[in-house]
């Protein structure tokens, strides 16, 4: 069985390849490297034109022609490589825009794909159409739309995400899913907005290579370290505000007792090994599971800040506070729960033990493998 896997966010497809690599499976990863994360790829595509100079110009020329030149160039690319992306007994797409090129061009590439392999399927892993629109009608208590609402973000830095309510990838949504065999989500932020959708296969959680982050818990014998890993581009996305916020609380009462390591824009082969000191890991404010970044600390047998809400616990049957701290978009709340750590710093590696038990049990890359070549196969 020969696979193809299009597009990569924060590791996902790389450890789902492993794993199955694991099984004996045959697997081509294609795409970008995730900006400055940098993750290993099969088949490479490069976006040019897109800072300095060279955007100046790219900005210019789509003005004029309405011809966007990254596009272009990317299919470009494509059409060189498109004979190493044809003949596989299954594909799936990191999302449903995954060559992030204008949706007139994408549709031009993803018709390229669905014409030559047997089967395409779609992964609900980050912003699309139907989580976008979930999140923008208020139908979560709180989302990636809650900072934007509130005017932390400009219309430019979120057009990443309002690009999905547009005309046109409705339109490239409708193609998409007009092509696919089905779509799966990877946790319950997308698994919820998808829920009785006639194509939607069910979620399969993140895939973790657990072979390759040892357990650490560290023993807290001076300060207890918190680590705050900073993506710029997503500074308000992740309510990385609130937790600096969170954090000058527990620096004015606990100055003395905590070492604080703030991180920015780290590709992932630093990102990985700097918070390996650390007892406790501020991940992302606006969510209801657990992203990449968070599941690999949790590996590590870090007490991770991040999403843990209810709809959470009842899916994996779990008591709050004993895998992962949900991290509330409310700053005391979690300057509260740091506080409660730092008085009760037992409860650091009792957290840790559980969370490494967690993703051994529901994230392991090799069963994770084994439930996606089900739902392929099926």
């Amino acid at each position: 069985m020969k696979i193809l896997l299009i597009g990569e966010y924060s590791r996902l497809h790389n450890s789902l390849k492993e794993g199955l690599e694991s099984l004996g499976i045959q697997v081509t990863l294609a795409g970008f490297r995730d900006d400055f994360k940098n993750y290993p790829v099969d088949i490479v595509f490069k976006e040019r034109y897109n800072t300095g100079l060279p955007l100046f110009f790219k900005k210019s020329i789509y003005k004029l022609t309405g011809i966007d030149v990254t596009s272009r160039n990317i299919e470009k690319q494509f059409n060189q490589k498109k004979k190493l992306l044809t003949g596989f007994d299954c594909v799936q797409l990191i999302n449903e825009n995954p060559f992030n090129t204008v949706p007139k061009t994408e549709k031009r590439l993803l018709e390229y794909i669905f014409s030559h392999n047997k089967k395409v399927f779609l992964l609900s892993c980050g912003t699309d159409y139907i989580s976008v629109k979930y999140a923008f009608n208020k139908q979560f208590r709180y989302s990636i739309y809650t900072p934007y609402e509130a005017g932390k973000i400009s219309k430019s830095v979120f057009w990443h995400v309002l690009k999905w309510q547009t005309p046109p990838l409705k339109t490239l949504h409708k193609f998409v899913f007009k092509n696919i065999a089905g779509v799966i989500a990877s946790d319950l932020d997308y698994h919820i907005p998808l829920q009785n959708h006639k194509q939607y296969l069910g979620m399969i959680p993140n895939p973790i290579n657990v072979d390759k982050l040892p357990f650490q818990n560290t023993a807290v014998t001076d300060k207890i370290v918190i680590f705050h890993g900073i993506n710029s581009r997503n500074f308000y996305k992740k309510g990385n505000d609130i937790f600096k916020e969170a954090l000058a609380i527990i620096k004015s009462k606990y100055a003395q007792h905590v070492d604080i390591i703030e991180v920015e824009n780290l590709p992932y082969s630093q990102y990985i090994e700097s918070y390996n000191r650390a007892h406790i890991i501020l991940d992302q404010v606006y969510a209801y599971d657990q992203g990449y970044n968070a599941l690999e600390a949790m590996a590590k047998g870090k007490v991770v800040f991040t999403g843990a809400e209810t709809e959470w616990l009842t899916h994996y049957h779990l008591a709050p506070n004993t895998i992962a701290i949900n991290a509330l978009p409310n700053a005391t709340h979690i300057a509260d729960k740091i506080e409660w750590l730092i008085e009760n710093p037992e409860q650091l590696q009792i957290i840790g033990k559980n969370a490494r038990a967690f993703i051994e049990k529901e994230h392991h890359y090799t069963r994770i493998a084994k439930r996606y070549l089900q739902h392929w196969q099926d």
